[in-house]
């Protein structure tokens, strides 16, 4: 059923599509189809299945958004004359071409690893504006960032140790910046005081006089992180100010600080879909004012990490309704999308907005006086969905307050915001290969990153040593490995 549902010519449906105005490049049109930019989601994936062997369920993304949001940081960051290295959070989303179209609009790379460092560089980011945070740096990733020059946030006083020891192995300079912890509570989940980021300040104290000690470590700029992405102006105000107080303290020692890193700034919300969702996050233009002064004040180049603000809201999930099941108190729309490719509700409860891409063909299902419009109770879920680990994916974060028109097999259901933090989290787990990745750019799409096949899964299994007595099990089993495929026929 679901094959047949794919033949539909949607070029034709949509000849006459509306023409509607919005701020977003992802967008619902007055017929109930969902357009990323100039083309029908719907449309997309017809056309990918028509090309590929695995066309469901895919992650699209929309460059027209990526611009956005960019530009908006960009804007507010000139028209406040601020001096500034905007620094994309590679962690949030590594696809290469991504990459290389925040290079080309001006980012600066934030990195968390050895090989973030490596595809940061082959997507064209200069390494002397990388900054390499993290608490854990092993000797050979500091090793690799001190021969490119990147410049590496000091999380400890082992980090700082690490650090010195590369540089006098290699008798190369490395430029730090130190990661201070202001104590200023972000009201996150996490008890300020047990975070295991950044230095507090009797260490902190005691990594300055090491540093002044070491002429292979060149203090450059201090670090903030408050660990949450920004829903308070006045918090990160309250942060840069204490981080103020230090530049001119750490200054006052001798060191040439030249760059105040206060991390990732503000975030998405992501309910803003829900006409009832009293959340309000600020406009990157107000975050900005509010901190210009203050950096202009101390002559210094203002570092921010934004990851989930830049890609957050560019990528939807795309995905297929297998079928709707009941057990009498509730709807399950079952569908082919999983926590393999949408981590974040299982891991930390997050918010993800559910819509379907298409007009439903079967119309609605009454639930009774308390459902709206005709509309069914429903809460998605996806394969291989485990006890809490279910995928709560609703309008509503009560799935008993959701309502929506009741799906067909086949039907298409968008998973949105999951640009960052989703597809660099995917997973293999239950083998599930990870999907496509898809961009649009006006009126076409084309595919920037392929989707695996079990190929890709078992390939770091060929060429091990014999299975030993499993080897010898195997081969008592009528099916024959090699029929199964080639690269199994090693084992005999």
């Amino acid at each position: 059923m679901a094959v047949e549902l794919l033949k539909v010519d949607y070029r034709t449906a949509l000849s006459s599509k509306p023409n509607i105005s919005t701020s977003s490049n992802i967008y619902m049109t007055g017929d109930g189809h969902l357009f990323c930019e100039n083309l029908c989601v719907k449309e997309i994936q017809y056309e990918l299945a028509m090309k590929t062997d695995y066309a469901s369920p895919f992650y699209l993304y929309s460059r027209a958004q990526i611009v956005d949001n960019v530009q908006q940081y960009k804007r507010s960051l000139e028209k406040n004359d601020v001096p500034h290295l905007l620094g994309y959070t590679v962690s949030a989303n590594y696809n290469l071409e991504i990459l290389r179209i925040l290079q080309k609009l001006g980012c600066s790379a934030v990195v968390a690893s050895i090989n973030e460092i490596k595809i940061a560089m082959m997507a064209g980011f200069n390494p002397n504006m990388m900054v390499y945070n993290g608490n854990g740096k092993q000797l050979n990733e500091l090793e690799f960032a001190v021969k490119c020059g990147v410049m590496i946030n000091v999380d400890s006083l082992f980090d700082l140790e690490h650090i010195r020891k590369v540089c006098r192995m290699l008798h190369k300079k490395a430029n730090v910046l130190m990661r201070l912890h202001p104590e200023i509570d972000s009201d996150s989940s996490q008890d300020i005081t047990e975070t295991k980021f950044g230095l507090h300040h009797k260490e902190f104290d005691k990594a300055l006089q090491i540093v002044k000690e070491e002429d292979l470590v060149d203090l450059i700029g201090l670090h903030c992180h408050l660990e949450t992405t920004l829903d308070d102006v006045q918090l990160f105000k309250e942060s840069l100010d204490t981080m103020l107080f230090w530049v001119d303290k750490v200054r006052e020692m001798g060191f040439d600080i030249r760059y105040l890193n206060m991390g990732e700034g503000i975030g998405l919300n992501y309910k803003r879909h829900i006409p009832q969702s009293d959340e309000i996050l600020p406009e990157t233009k107000d975050f900005i004012s509010s901190i210009a002064e203050g950096i202009k004040s101390k002559n210094i180049c203002l570092i921010l990490e934004p990851g989930i603000s830049i890609v957050g809201n560019t990528g939807i999930l795309v995905t297929k309704v297998v079928g709707v099941k009941t057990n009498e108190n509730k709807n399950f729309i079952v569908i082919d999308g999983s926590m393999a490719e949408v981590i974040r509700p299982s891991l930390y409860g997050a918010y993800h907005h559910i819509q379907l891409i298409e007009p439903t063909m079967v119309g609605y299902i009454n639930q009774g006086s308390h459902s709206p419009n005709g509309s069914a109770r429903l809460q998605t879920i996806g394969q291989w969905s485990w006890s809490k680990a279910l995928l709560w994916w609703s309008l509503i974060l009560s799935a008993e307050d959701y309502y929506m028109p009741y799906p067909h097999e086949g039907c298409g259901l968008a998973i949105r915001d999951v640009g960052a933090y989703c597809g660099s989290m995917s997973s293999n787990y239950s083998l599930r290969q990870r999907p496509a990745e898809v961009l649009v750019e006006g009126s076409r799409w084309r595919i920037i990153r392929h989707a695996e096949v079990f190929d890709d899964i078992v390939k770091p299994f060929i060429g091990l040593p014999s299975l030993g007595v499993y080897k010898d099990y195997i081969d008592t089993t009528e099916v024959h490995l090699g029929t199964l495929h080639p690269w199994l026929t090693w084992m005999h």
